[in-house]
């Protein structure tokens, strides 16, 4: 019997913001776990998982770390992660 094996690649996504003049380099690769698209975004060497959260309609992070992330950043972040999101 020959087997096939469906691969799927998700490709990282880098892309650099300015809040407040700050810039930040940001650094986002979906995977899926338990059927579901997350996102480990990489920022200031520290990796965070995006998730959607229906309480907040957006995605947003649920890590222990993510109380470190600005908030400007965090929403910036859940913007253009759900602009390049292929639903």
């Amino acid at each position: 019997m020959l087997w096939q094996y469906k691969t799927n690649i998700m490709a990282s996504e880098r892309f650099e913001f300015s809040l407040d003049g700050v810039p930040f380099a940001v650094t986002a690769t979906p995977f899926d776990f338990n059927g579901e698209r997350r996102y480990r975004v990489a920022y200031d060497g520290v990796d965070h998982i995006f998730t959607w959260d229906s309480s907040l309609g957006r995605l947003a992070p649920i890590n222990d770390e993510s109380a470190t992330l600005p908030a400007g950043l965090e929403e910036a972040i859940s913007q253009r992660l759900e602009s390049s999101r292929k639903i």
